[in-house]
């Protein structure tokens, strides 16, 4: 079980993308458990998690979020804009996939 958390400011659109996400993952037969959450909620949701992807309007937040997830050893990026634009979910997957296998 793979676990991603994608966090944005306010969810809608990043919800959309973690539908497309999940859809690539079952495609791909991976089980996976990928949500979203504002990001001013990060530090509630990433017990256990694999890997924490931004989303682009909160990219400013990266050495943050590098700060609260680096000591438990969680990966921590920003998602592509073009990606993430174009709801992308088969590439913003392997992204987030690539990261957990650093």
């Amino acid at each position: 079980m793979v676990t991603i958390r994608l966090f944005c400011a306010a969810g809608m659109s990043t919800s959309l993308l973690v539908n497309k996400m999940k859809d690539a993952a079952k495609a791909k037969e991976i089980e996976a458990d990928i949500e979203a959450f504002p990001e001013g909620q990060m530090e509630k949701h990433i017990e256990g998690v694999n890997v924490v992807l931004l989303g682009p309007q909160v990219g400013y937040k990266l050495s943050k979020a590098k700060k609260t997830c680096e000591p438990k050893e969680i990966p921590v990026a920003i998602i592509p804009m073009q990606d993430y634009g174009m709801m992308n979910g088969q590439k913003v997957l392997d992204f987030a996939l690539n990261l957990i296998k650093k």
